[in-house]
Formats: C-alpha cells, structure tokens, sequence
C-alpha cells in the first residue's frame, strides 16, 4: 500500500501527464480517454488513485463525466478573456480572429418599469429604448444580450444601426462609456434564450449583468447578456491586499 502522502502526489502526477497528452493532441476534444481500469494498468496504481485525479482534472473543467459511459475530454472555449478591462461584444469576437454580426430581436421605447425606474433613477413617466439581439460570430449565435438606455439620453426616435452598443452611444449621444460593475452569474431553463444561441435548454449559460457609466459617473447602458458557457472562460487578475 502506498502511503497517503504518496498516494497524493500520484494522483497530482497522473493528472499532469493526462493534461500534457491533451494538450499535445493525443486525446482530442469529445473524445473519451481510457477507462479507470485502462488507465490504472498504465500507470501502474489503484482505480481509487486514477478516480482522484479524473476527479481533479473534472474540477478544472478539463474533462466531463458521463455515467456510465465514461470521462470525456471537453472542448476548450472559443473566447478566453479578462474581466477587468472592459470593451463590447463586437470587440471581443474581433479579438478572436472572428467576424462579429446580429439578429435584431426586439427594439422600442417603452415605459420604464419599477426596476428600471430604480436601476437609472427615472421618473415614473421616462422611457427607455429596449433592444433584444442576438450577437453571432461567423454567422453562428454567441451571446443573446438584453440593453437598456435611458430615452432622455438619444436623439428622439433616434434607434439601434449598428453592432457596437459602445460606438452607437459615442455617435448618436454623445456618451462615452467609461466603466462598469459586473455581476456574474450561471443559469438555465430558459427555453427562448437557449432556443436562439442553439443550445440544450440544460446548457448552463454564463450571465453577465453589467451597469455601463459615462465619464460624468452617469448610469447610460444596463446589459444582460446570455453567453454559452462552453464557448466562453472569463478570468480575472486578484491580488492579496497586505
């Protein structure tokens, strides 16, 4: 029997050598690696030891579990980004070396509701332009994004005519966005939302809920925005405060 600390740094090694054969192409992304007993032969150790590190290698979403079936190597997301610079859709799919594009769904003034009231301080009679799209990249859904703008901010009757919500509010307002709080958040059974990104309605989505601010420190924009979370991995930078 190995010792427990052995058994620990076993487990870290078999899990360093399933990554490094991933990343080298010897097992390619849907395909499924060798069974527990499989890889147990190979490494010479015990199912349990093969158990912790297919347990460890899950946990960094590396591979996915099927029951009964077996563990399978999962696609690596088509967009890697940081959350601590801020830039639009648009932006962030012409940093992937893709052609960004969208579906106009829905956009029209409305009456503020009680939590948009709230949410840009307006009064009970003030509208806002609601716009519902859908974001592709190389014609293929991405992101479904819900923006709110506050109307008193546009050129009357003034609408959306461009992919870039940022560059849209620099022309038409006169707004320049310049910060925003971000709210992250992971969800599904939405049946329309899931429906228009192509997705199963049991795909989790990744939900960004960002309130835009101008230069002056005014709340311009508030988004939500629907990523599918295989297709997306938004990272930030923390350090520890002394």
């Amino acid at each position: 029997m190995y010792s427990e600390d052995f058994q620990k740094s076993r487990y870290l090694i078999i899990m360093d050598n399933i990554k490094d054969r991933i990343e080298k192409g010897d097992f390619n992304p849907g395909e499924r690696l060798p069974s527990e007993p499989e890889l147990a032969k190979q490494f010479k150790v015990s199912r349990s030891t093969i158990r912790e590190a297919l347990r460890a290698l899950e946990q960094e979403n590396i591979v996915t579990k099927k029951h009964g079936i077996g563990t399978f190597v999962k696609a690596k997301p088509l967009y890697t980004s940081g959350i601590e610079e801020l830039f639009s859709v648009t932006d962030l799919i012409l940093r992937g070396g893709h052609t960004p594009g969208t579906r106009l769904i829905f956009s029209e003034y409305k009456t503020a509701n009680a939590e948009e009231k709230e949410i840009f301080n307006l009064k009970d009679d003030e509208k806002i332009l609601l716009v519902k799209r859908i974001r592709t990249s190389n014609q293929e859904p991405l992101v479904y994004c819900i923006d709110k703008i506050p109307a008193h901010l546009l050129p009357e009757g003034c609408t959306l005519d461009r992919e870039s919500i940022f560059n849209f509010l620099e022309d038409k307002a006169e707004v320049k966005i310049d910060c925003a709080t971000t709210n992250i958040e992971t969800i599904n059974g939405l049946p329309e939302i899931s429906e228009n990104l192509k997705c199963d309605v049991k795909t989790p989505l990744l939900v960004l809920k960002q309130s835009h601010f101008d230069e002056k420190t005014r709340l311009v924009l508030y988004s939500i925005n629907y990523f599918r979370s295989n297709n997306f991995s938004f990272n930030v930078f923390r350090k520890r405060l002394k």
